[in-house]
């Protein structure tokens, strides 16, 4: 985008207030700075040459949880996500903060084996280090193989349509187990599961840091594979994943992956013809919304109705909010993630429930790290139990 419409996209915003309903970074200070309106104000002034870098126009940009919460508030229609992005990109030179991040992301996505394989090694021993040093409490061991192996190719015994799986770095890497409970879902549906080979990140980690041009080569590697597979839909459990392939993609490369799908709204219309089966594993649940889920891809209803076809006894939990984890956020503002957290697990305490279940292996994450007298599980655990 030239710097003319960048500006003047800036303009847009009339300040009327509505972004601060529900911004995370606002309830947790109270500051304009920290709102979607103040941070487009500073990056107005910044591009219009009013501003300069520097640490703290930094941190207010950077700082921007990218929950997509203002996003359906804003009368003017102004693109606030689009815009704290393209902000990153131009203060990125100047970022001394986030230097080391940005060389880790990087690596990631160059050698994400290698990366994998070190962290295996090492979880027992400098992992615990740098999670205490990061502030964060996640609570998770590195599987001994990844989900993707190569190309690979389920078969149902009696096919109806065939979808690929968009694996993600957490699924593939942290959570192989949740990939494979989805591929089990698909083939008791009678879908052939495609994983293909030369998947790459997303992207909505590099774009984060400001990383823009890694992003674009993301993108269009991914795209140039999924769009090539003949398929009904473009299936993640990492709804992050699917907004990136979905809608981002159109902002970087000119276009996205259409069918890019979450498996709750995939599932959703699909279950009916199953009969559930007694659970096991849970008694009583409540549910968590993520960002990305409900925000950006307006899917709210579908876990809803997928968790009472289960036949679970579903308690709703009063209110709704971000849980903190934002990806590469917590490791950056660990004590804005904390306190966010803090108030998911007081509203899913009070009520009772045995477990939370959630839609995002990153909310995972973020939960299991804290609640001690509560488990935690991904959706699909629960489709999967109730109807495999």
């Amino acid at each position: 985008m030239k710097t003319a419409d960048y500006i003047a996209d800036l303009s847009k915003c009339v300040k009327c207030g509505s972004c601060k309903a529900h911004c995370p970074t606002y309830e947790d200070g109270l500051s304009e700075a920290v709102t979607a309106r103040g941070r487009l104000t500073l990056l107005r002034g910044f591009m219009s040459g009013l501003l300069r870098p520097s640490p703290l126009l930094n941190d207010r940009i950077f700082s921007c949880i990218l929950c997509g919460a203002c996003e359906n508030l804003c009368p003017a229609q102004v693109d606030i996500t689009g815009s704290i992005y393209r902000g990153r990109r131009l203060l990125r030179d100047s970022d001394r903060e986030r230097r080391l991040l940005r060389l880790l992301a990087r690596f990631s996505v160059q050698r994400p084996m290698l990366l994998y394989r070190t962290a295996r090694l090492l979880q027992h021993s400098l992992l615990p280090y740098l999670m205490k040093k990061s502030r964060l409490r996640l609570r998770v061991g590195i599987p001994p193989h990844p989900l993707r192996d190569g190309q690979q190719v389920y078969k149902p015994e009696k096919k109806i349509g065939r979808v690929a799986l968009f694996a993600g770095c957490s699924t593939n890497y942290l959570f192989p187990h949740l990939g494979l409970s989805l591929i089990n879902v698909l083939l008791r549906l009678g879908y052939e599961v495609v994983l293909p080979q030369g998947e790459m990140c997303c992207g909505a980690p590099l774009r984060s840091l400001g990383l823009e041009e890694e992003a674009i080569e993301a993108a269009r590697k991914n795209h140039q594979i999924f769009s090539k597979l003949n398929t009904d839909a473009v299936l993640s459990l990492c709804p992050t994943c699917v907004l990136s392939l979905k809608t981002h993609y159109s902002d970087l490369i000119g276009e996205g992956l259409e069918n890019a799908q979450d498996v709750s709204g995939f599932l959703s219309d699909k279950l009916g013809s199953l009969t559930p089966r007694p659970l096991r594993s849970f008694t009583t649940v409540t549910y968590h919304d993520p960002c990305h889920l409900s925000y950006s891809l307006g899917i709210r209803k579908e876990p809803r109705q997928i968790i009472r076809a289960t036949g679970v006894e579903f308690i709703e939990a009063e209110g709704e909010g971000c849980c903190g984890f934002g990806g590469l956020f917590g490791l950056q503002y660990g004590d804005i993630s904390q306190g966010l957290l803090e108030k998911r697990l007081d509203a899913y305490g009070s009520t009772g429930a045995a477990s939370v279940v959630t839609s995002c292996t990153g909310c995972m994450l973020q939960l299991g790290s804290a609640l001690r007298d509560k488990q935690v599980f991904h959706i699909i655990e629960l489709i999967e139990e109730a109807f495999c």
